[in-house]
């Protein structure tokens, strides 16, 4: 994985610096380079699978323990195996199909070995699943059980629609011949079942619901419906790898794993001290200097990680006892770490931005350049109530030192330097979003290596891949099944009776945009980020443009919800952070984060209404 992903960062930017000193690039970096992010998402997708990291409903922990637990977990993880093996399926029709073709990468490799990732990488991750289906003194009983559960349903599909342009199971040699053959015993015997595939349809997908309500993957859930739907209507399943694998045409793409390395291991280097010191410096003297401070370092720290969580987790016990020493509230403290863990989700380079540009086809340049203003508005409102509560409070203010405020603010220049980086080399049109992304990794690593030494080459960097390589991987395996999803609702033109719908009952793009954040704003609490952007944009992006609304406004207007999200009640996923990072009931955290809730609230609104807030900058910058 590190190797991959230092290939992947060394070609980019090496293709900028030789375009720009040797007036030609590098043949072929660009595909290879998308083929990389192919390998590393499916690779990072097993690390997430062995490590339990793939996104998923936070339900599992609320599950009593003992036996409820172990049979969720059982539930959950067969039907995971059973949606990855059907993946392993389809994919390898697909590569098999491909063999035939005479497309080929750099130095003559076929495309059919890149694409070979695909079926390997899930069927490890159907044992991974199916392994891990039991525990306790009946782990072996339970394991067979989920083993069983596979190959009984490719049997059914097999008996079900056993003609070789539906289920094609011959494409996997011997093994795919041997189940055609029980297919047809059962199907001989099991007629009144297998002669129903409405019926499989309906037990499969209450099966898939059930699994996804007790913590099954997000991505098995949208890839489990994408398949019995193309099931039900007679059309290959190979359908939905068929979409994963447009992924590797996707230009931008690679910008994803290539940043979220760059915030890992700045995360990992220590800069969140720095970043502490260096705004306690600059802000600590005002009135609420020290939760002003708490709000931009929050908000710089998100835009490196992603709004993975990780800033509460990162933060929390850095930013929590320097607001308590100088005298705010507990409950205020809790409620702004807490809210501020999401602030910053608009600023460049943060990954949400990237995935919805992806997503919705919308310019990745022209979104960041569109929330710089908005991001700034909602980092201001939360800063003004930590200063209205700082005086209320009488907390002290340090005299302003200017020696340590620029010797904190010196020692921070590399981490600051990042997020400037990436604006000034896409805003000047330097390099493309890819290749400032691959600077922006390079200048991280070599910065936490060479300049901090906080980061060893050999010990800890491949660790720290590792680790960004498992939210890769659950970002890129949801964002190809997710294609495979939409593929489906574009055959199935609900898209279009969803904007038929919409126009026909709200006439006002400003009623439609306040039905919009109401949406969001719920349904951001209950999924997680990234699942909310590859399901919902797709559907989102049509309407805007129904309704005439401005595509980089309409993005931000949708980030900005999805940011509010987090602080929402009851499933908000900020809050469950909180809880289990402070050890505090989640009812206490409901009550502290409203005021935070309601002026983020605001700042969504004047964002919503206000639209110059956005298009302003990039009209300025991108006439």
């Amino acid at each position: 994985m590190a190797v991959l992903l230092l290939a992947m960062v060394a070609l980019p930017a090496g293709e900028t610096l030789s375009r720009r000193l040797l007036g030609r690039g590098i043949p072929g970096s660009a595909v290879v380079v998308q083929h990389l992010t192919l390998w590393v998402g499916f690779l990072g997708a097993l690390l997430a699978t062995a490590a339990g990291k793939h996104l998923a409903l936070s339900t599992a922990e609320a599950i009593p323990a003992g036996w409820p637990r172990r049979a969720a977990g059982f539930l959950s993880s067969t039907v995971a195996a059973v949606v990855c093996a059907l993946l392993t399926v389809a994919a390898a029709i697909l590569v098999n199909e491909e063999r035939g073709s005479a497309r080929t990468l750099t130095f003559g490799i076929p495309f059919w070995w890149s694409e070979l990732v695909v079926p390997v990488g899930t069927a490890f991750m159907a044992v991974r699943f199916a392994w891990r289906a039991g525990e306790g003194r009946r782990a072996g009983l339970a394991r067979a059980g989920a083993f069983a559960a596979i190959g009984l349903v490719l049997l059914v599909g097999e008996a079900a629609h056993a003609t070789p342009d539906d289920f094609p199971l011959s494409a996997l040699g011997p093994l795919g011949h041997a189940i055609s053959a029980a297919a047809a015993f059962l199907e001989a015997h099991a007629g009144a079942l297998t002669g129903s595939p409405h019926l499989l349809v309906w037990i499969y997908g209450l099966a898939l619901l059930v699994a996804f309500l007790l913590g099954a993957p997000v991505f098995v859930a949208m890839a489990g419906l994408a398949m019995a739907l193309f099931f039900k209507d007679g059309t290959p399943i190979a359908a939905v790898p068929t979409e994963t694998l447009r992924l590797v045409t996707n230009p931008t793409l690679p910008a994803i794993p290539l940043l979220t390395v760059a915030g890992y291991v700045l995360a990992e280097g220590g800069s969140a001290k720095r970043l502490v010191r260096a705004y306690k410096g600059l802000f600590g003297w005002m009135p609420g200097g020290i939760a002003v401070m708490a709000a931009f370092v929050c908000a710089l720290f998100t835009t490196f990680t992603g709004a993975s969580g990780v800033t509460i987790l990162a933060l929390g016990g850095l930013i929590l006892p320097a607001l308590l020493d100088e005298g705010y509230p507990e409950d205020f403290s809790v409620g702004l770490v807490t809210a501020a863990g999401s602030l910053g989700l608009l600023f460049p380079p943060s990954l949400p931005v990237i995935l919805y540009g992806v997503v919705a086809q919308t310019p990745i340049d022209h979104l960041f350049l569109g929330g710089l203003v908005p991001g700034l508005i909602m980092v201001l409102l939360v800063a003004a109530y930590g200063i209205f509560v700082g005086v209320r409070a009488r907390a002290p203010r340090q005299p302003f030192q200017p020696g340590e405020a620029w010797r904190a603010l010196w020692d921070a220049k590399w981490d600051l330097g990042l997020p400037t980086l990436v604006v000034l080399v896409v805003g000047t049109g330097f390099a493309t979003v890819v290749e400032a992304s691959a600077l922006a990794c390079a200048y991280s690593i070599v910065v936490e290596m060479a300049v901090f030494r906080e980061v060893r080459p050999l010990r800890d960097l491949p660790d720290v891949l590792a680790h960004a390589a498992t939210l890769v991987g659950s970002v890129v395996i949801l964002l190809g099944v997710a294609l495979g999803l939409t593929s489906w609702f574009v055959d199935a033109e609900i898209p279009t009776q969803l904007v038929d719908w919409m126009t026909a009952h709200v006439h006002s793009p400003a009623l439609f945009l306040l039905v919009l954040n109401v949406a969001l704003l719920v349904l951001g609490s209950v999924l997680e980020i990234y699942s909310a952007i590859v399901v919902l944009a797709p559907l989102v992006a049509p309407l805007g443009v129904a309704y005439g609304i401005e595509p980089v406004h309409l993005g931000v207007v949708f980030l900005a919800n999805l940011e509010l999200g987090f602080l929402f009640p009851p499933m908000g996923l900020n809050l469950f952070l909180s809880a289990s990072r402070f050890q505090k009931p989640l009812p206490y955290l409901y009550r502290k984060t409203l005021p935070f809730l309601v002026i983020m609230a605001i700042g969504v609104l004047l964002i919503t209404y206000l639209p110059a807030i956005t298009t302003g900058v990039v009209r300025a910058v991108k006439p």
